[in-house]
């Protein structure tokens, strides 16, 4: 008889705790997706219906033009020119920010920082030829187009007009 007893025991121990662990994990899984589900509805109750178009609207939109639009369009263009000192200064700024900013919006590696005028005087006492030149081809802890060389020469000169006119 207990013979029997150990036999039905050493394989029903093993089954309960198998038993349990499957609950354990139902259980769990359980508790995890009624949490997320009231954090989201509790996130879509509190927010307002212009937050919800703000964050969906679009970025932009797409026409598409006949030829005698396409036409139209590049005869008004060509009636105008913009203003190259305008498109020079943007670039400029835009380059600064994604390019120089690093160092020269820090003071990295000994960079005159940007609108400090006593730190960019002996430099632009130079002349822009020495300027347009160290930003090119590298100058001492500066690598050659500020280290992105994916720049064009214009794009460089362009930054380099940009720093000295905010540093003057």
């Amino acid at each position: 008889m207990q013979l029997i007893f150990i036999k039905v025991f050493s394989i029903l121990i093993p089954l309960i705790r198998r038993i349990c662990v499957i609950n354990r994990t139902i259980l769990g899984t359980t508790a995890a997706v009624l949490f997320s589900a009231s954090a989201m509805i509790s996130f879509t109750a509190n927010a307002d219906e212009s937050e919800i178009a703000e964050r969906v609207k679009p970025v932009g939109h797409l026409v598409i033009l006949t030829k005698s639009e396409t036409a139209k369009s590049a005869d008004a263009t060509t009636n105008t020119k913009p203003a190259a000192a305008t498109t020079t200064a943007n670039t400029g700024k835009s380059t600064y920010n994604t390019a120089c900013f690093a160092c020269h919006g820090t003071g990295a590696a000994g960079a005159p920082i940007l609108g400090k005028k006593d730190a960019w005087a002996t430099r632009i006492s130079q002349g822009k030829d020495t300027l347009y030149s160290h930003a090119l081809k590298g100058f001492n802890a500066m690598p050659a187009k500020g280290g992105s060389t994916s720049l064009s020469d214009d794009k460089v000169k362009a930054v380099v007009d940009y720093m000295v006119e905010q540093s003057s």
